[in-house]
């Protein structure tokens, strides 16, 4: 296993409103920036989509450092919280259902596959540089004329 680092932070132009993640990836003597936008999401599902969408271009398991400003990506898998909603069946109790399940069950399942993840938290727009870097890039995305349809997005998620 190498060790690759991952920066990502998402972003929503409203919330929900148009959305972009950007990522830079680490290993070795490569570095490589993927972003992209959607037309209507929430900030927290780019958040999520960050991480998820680098993690899925490891083709073998890597031992992985994540660095995000997102307190709700590190909190839902350092606190277990992903993890127990998943067990209740996507509740977080019995009335209210998780948010952001499809992209919560994704991340679990790579976190699983890597096995060996650490979360790193950096606070947002603080003169982080990959952080500020990151940010740049998602908002670029949300910006951009070639925006995805979310397809999991529901208006009741923001």
């Amino acid at each position: 296993m190498s060790l690759v680092s991952i920066f990502s932070d998402g972003s929503s132009l409203g919330n929900p409103g148009p959305g972009g993640y950007g990522v830079i990836m680490r290993w070795k003597n490569e570095e490589i920036k993927i972003s992209q936008g959607y037309r209507e999401t929430t900030n927290n599902r780019m958040e999520l989509l960050g991480p998820i969408e680098a993690l899925s271009k490891l083709k073998k398991p890597e031992e992985v450092v994540i660095t995000t400003d997102s307190r709700y990506v590190i909190d839902g898998i350092e606190k277990g919280w992903a993890k127990k909603w998943k067990k209740n069946n996507w509740m977080r109790d019995k009335k209210n259902k998780a948010l952001n399940a499809d992209l919560w069950d994704r991340l679990l399942d790579l976190c699983e596959f890597h096995q060996k993840i650490e979360f790193v938290w950096v606070k947002g727009h603080k003169g982080h540089a990959e952080n500020e870097l990151c940010d740049l890039l998602a908002k670029d995305a949300a910006s951009s004329d070639s925006l995805l349809i979310d397809e999991n997005f529901e208006k009741k998620e923001n």
